[in-house]
């Protein structure tokens, strides 16, 4: 029991399941719709800081309890600074957290797939863009919902992300507006890779992450860290010097003669990621 005097500990705004390689990482907050609080921020940041130096995790699925995946920012919490002194310094320490989670999940070596249901707004809808792959259920709408508060479309890396994935004018219409995005609208832009029935999202999910599994863990790392920076190379040079420095790396790994031991003998790799 509380005395009235201790401090009261706030439910954990997030949870993990670990499922062998793969975490299922899900946003908690079910009866506030999962809105981002800064305990929130503090929680993913804490969890993705960690995944850079667990390589054991492999792959990390992203999804919301109850029936929204997450209606954004919870504009009545401390994400926005109260009147008063120092007031924009204090606002941008804020900021540079929210969007610290973005930078975060790009820079993890695990690859994430975002599961996402009903409605996915602001940061919520951040936080899909920057995992590396998307499945949605039919319900599911999106949009960046920054411009409708008074603020800019482009926050959270919204306008970075969204126009290598949709091209510049999606990304134009949906940050200029905030108009929300369907399912079925997404999947025909690619923004989601398929869509599937809300009880069967999960399964979808797993089974993609079973299929990065049957791939070398350092294979799969290097990969996501060179379509990272790939997507901003230069030029073509640039891009093959990358790639070229990469293979030349793997083919060094116990994991690659591994894999073509395996392919020579019909059966399934066994990985040790050395």
């Amino acid at each position: 029991m509380n005395d009235g005097n201790a401090p009261v500990t706030p439910p954990n705004t997030i949870t993990v399941e670990t499922r062998g390689a793969i975490e299922i990482l899900t946003l908690n907050r079910p009866d506030q719709l999962n809105a981002v609080s800064p305990e929130m921020i503090a929680e993913l940041t804490a969890h993705f800081s960690a995944l850079h130096e667990r390589p054991t995790t492999r792959v990390v699925i992203l999804r919301g309890n109850g029936p929204q995946f997450s209606a954004g920012a919870e504009l009545g919490s401390d994400a926005f600074a109260a009147p008063g002194k120092e007031r924009p310094q204090r606002q941008l320490k804020m900021q540079q957290n929210y969007s610290g989670v973005i930078r975060l999940m790009r820079s993890c070596p695990q690859p994430i797939i975002g599961l996402v249901h009903g409605a996915a707004c602001g940061a919520g809808f951040s936080f899909l863009l920057a995992c590396d792959v998307r499945f949605a259920t039919p319900d599911a709408r999106m949009n960046a919902a920054y411009i409708r508060i008074g603020v800019g479309g482009c926050d959270m890396g919204s306008g970075y992300l969204l126009p290598r994935l949709v091209g510049l004018s999606v990304t134009s219409e949906l940050l200029l507006t905030g108009r929300f995005l369907k399912a079925e609208r997404a999947r025909a832009i690619g923004l989601v890779s398929d869509i599937a029935p809300v009880d069967e999202l999960l399964a979808r999910g797993l089974a993609f992450a079973d299929e990065m599994l049957r791939v070398s863990p350092m294979g799969l790392r290097m990969t996501k860290q060179a379509l990272n920076t790939l997507i901003d190379a230069p030029s073509l040079d640039a891009a093959l010097m990358l790639e070229d420095r990469q293979q030349v790396i793997l083919l060094e790994t116990h994991d690659h003669a591994e894999a073509v031991a395996a392919f020579r003998e019909r059966r399934d790799s066994t990985y040790s990621d050395q």
